[in-house]
């Protein structure tokens, strides 16, 4: 039950049980609204919309005290309608933009971000907490005083890259962890002191293969270990050192990071491979790299037939502030890349980025829709695309050499992004690519965040490979 006050002349009192509740009078306008009124806090799971919303508490009748604060009811936010959560989904498109939309039911966006690794929850809440008058949750320590708050010191630019090169290096180290291992245990049980003879070096080679090198490269290794180092006495640590030496020699060739030309303006990247191999994000990942150094990326939705895909792109292209071209289900790629073409050139975009379908079981149909988009492209640019790259995943191992003969038929790749190098064991497949084809790593992932797409140094991932520090 709840307790009734009733005001006299020289306070409130509270009444008896039994009492009768006499006529209150008018009640003054209380000095500030009751906490019910008061505006609804952003939390990091309501919408943003719903951050403003004020809930009244309905106004107490003559004779009635209002409600206690702590007892009343919170009010429920309304429920979004599916045009609000498509609205929440997407900024709203420029004048000319395609919808991105009719892809079926949509999923939830804040667990879709989560899974790209964007923490967009927890960007909210950091934002709700820092809002004036918000309040620490319960059992939590409100935050010091801004005055209290001691700024960090700025670090000058050169240390911020080396420090920035330093952790790509630590994640490249542990993404080639289980390659690395493989590799390493494998020298240590062959190489403790021990003679380097004919069967050590089949050893080796045998060694080699099994990690993915290839056989030219593993060959070709051996015999650079024959000339310079047979008949000698070598420890595990000059094997590996004396290793990723002769890796490093036949990867720098390739090591060419993708820099768009301004000349072109835009420089058209055309992006193939398998499904599954990450093409959507390196694309994300490419314009999220590229923005941050001051150029302007769009990019093309240009595998229409599947949703989650072009729902992806969106998600990215909002992240990243990039425009995202898209077109309706089942739309025909080659016009949408021709039109994209035209907006990019029209707005003055530095980059194209274009998406493509990677149905390789349907190898006669995936031909003519690639060779569809290269044709109409070149209707405006005669030269277009500038670049066509390859995206493979690591974890397939010798089967990414098919997939590069098979796509060379298909168009003129003039280049690879490996990605997945942190789940496999076979992350010396990039050796056999570079001794086989001779075609440029541009990148090579090791992690869903958009600063694990990094451009491919040769010797650091010699290094990586074969389990070894960053050299002095």
């Amino acid at each position: 039950m709840f307790k009734r006050l009733f005001r006299s002349g020289k306070g409130e009192v509270p009444a008896p049980p039994d009492a009768q509740p006499a006529a209150a009078p008018a009640a003054e306008p209380p000095a500030e609204p009751p906490p019910s009124e008061q505006p609804v806090e952003p939390t990091a799971s309501a919408p943003a919309e719903a951050a403003t919303v004020e809930h009244a508490a309905p106004e107490p009748t003559a004779g009635e005290a209002p409600a206690s604060p702590a007892l009343a009811a919170e009010p429920e936010a309304p429920s979004a309608g599916p045009e609000a959560l498509a609205a929440e989904a997407r900024d709203e498109p420029e004048a000319g933009a395609a919808e991105v939309s009719g892809h079926g039911p949509r999923r939830d966006r804040r667990g879709l971000l989560a899974r790209l690794g964007f923490g967009r929850g927890d960007e909210a809440e950091a934002e709700a907490r820092a809002a004036p008058g918000a309040t620490a949750p319960a059992g939590e320590a409100p935050p010091p005083p801004a005055a209290l708050v001691e700024a960090a010191p700025e670090l000058p630019a050169e240390a911020e890259d080396k420090g920035e090169r330093r952790g790509f290096l630590a994640r490249l180290k542990a993404g080639l962890a289980r390659s690395s291992a493989k590799i390493g245990a494998g020298i240590a049980s062959l190489f403790r002191e021990r003679l380097m003879d004919d069967a050590a070096l089949d050893e080796l080679e045998d060694l080699l293969i099994t990690a993915d090198l290839g056989t030219s490269a593993a060959r070709r290794i051996v015999d650079r270990f024959r000339i310079a180092r047979f008949g000698a006495h070598v420890s595990e640590r000059e094997v590996k050192e004396a290793l990723a030496a002769e890796i490093a020699d036949i990867l720098r060739p390739v090591a060419r990071p993708l820099v768009p030309d301004p000349a072109l303006a835009p420089h058209v990247v055309l992006v193939v491979g398998v499904n599954g191999t990450g093409k959507t994000t390196t694309i994300a990942k490419l314009a999220a790299l590229w923005s941050s150094q001051g150029l302007k990326p769009m990019l093309v939705a240009g595998d229409t037939f599947r949703a989650a895909a072009v729902e992806q792109l969106a998600i990215w292209g909002e992240r990243t502030g990039c425009p995202v071209i898209a077109g309706p289900p089942n739309a025909d790629a080659a016009g949408l890349a021709y039109d994209a073409l035209a907006r990019a050139r029209k707005e003055g975009a530095d980059v194209l980025l274009i998406d493509t379908a990677g149905r390789l079981h349907n190898k006669a149909d995936l031909m003519a829709e690639l060779g569809k988009i290269v044709r109409v492209l070149r209707k405006q640019l005669a030269d277009a695309p500038h670049s066509v790259l390859l995206v493979l995943d690591a974890t397939t191992g010798q089967n990414a050499l098919t997939q590069v003969k098979v796509f060379r038929e298909m168009v003129e790749v003039t280049g690879l992004i490996v990605t997945k190098l942190d789940g496999s064991a076979k992350g010396g497949v990039v050796v056999a690519l570079a001794e086989t084809f001779g075609l440029p790593v541009h990148a090579v992932g090791v992690g869903e965040k958009a600063e694990d797409l990094r451009p491919f140094d040769a010797d650091e991932f010699a290094r990586s490979l074969v389990g070894l520090d960053e050299a002095a």
